[in-house]
């Protein structure tokens, strides 16, 4: 069996593609490869031999000095933020279900990830301090992968509620929620630039 892949996350320009076992990165503009190495380096993600929920995950908005993450280390996945440098690490979720996925809108103020607390993954969004923890899609099928547009008024997302995995926007609300590629064929991955 093949190395499976998962979705890639998108922060301020650059692209960390997941891997069981490894990780590779594409460079953009905003990024260097000095901030590559040290993802890298510090085992941000890419961690051997877990599922792709505990799969660790990282986000960083752009405007600030903070990195979201998913830990499984009190007990099952949650989220947590810290200072780029690594220091005060604080869980922002403790839910009975795995968070993961988060991904900070462009200003750093809104985050927003995928939790299947409710019974099967949904997309909610919070505030960068944990507070007002909102699910937005509340759907039968299962809603995951959000990405923050540039302006933070939508949020792109992966969805089978229609019967196949496909590409989703909705405002940042959750109102509006719009299949963009309502094909029979499954798309995965939605990214906004």
């Amino acid at each position: 069996m093949g190395a499976q892949s998962y979705e890639p996350l998108w922060v301020g320009g650059w692209a960390a593609e997941q891997w069981k076992g490894r990780a590779r990165v594409r460079l953009g503009s905003k990024v260097s490869a000095v901030l590559a190495l040290w993802l890298l380096l510090a085992g941000c993600y890419g961690e051997s031999g877990k599922t792709p929920e505990e799969e660790t995950t990282i986000s960083r908005p752009a405007s600030a000095d903070k990195i979201a993450f998913t830990s499984d280390r009190d007990g099952n996945p949650e989220i947590y933020v810290m200072n780029s440098d690594g220091t005060d690490q604080t869980r922002l979720t403790n839910a009975p279900g795995g968070d993961i996925r988060p991904t900070f809108s462009a200003d750093g103020t809104r985050i927003a990830f995928t939790s299947n607390r409710d019974g099967n993954p949904e997309v909610y969004v919070m505030n960068s301090d944990g507070t007002d923890q909102t699910n937005l899609t509340k759907t039968l099928g299962e809603d995951y992968g959000p990405t923050f547009s540039a302006d933070g008024t939508k949020i792109a997302f992966t969805s089978n509620q229609d019967g196949n995995p496909e590409i989703y926007v909705m405002n940042a609300d959750g109102t509006d929620q719009t299949n963009l590629t309502n094909e029979e064929a499954a798309e995965n991955i939605a990214v906004m630039l």
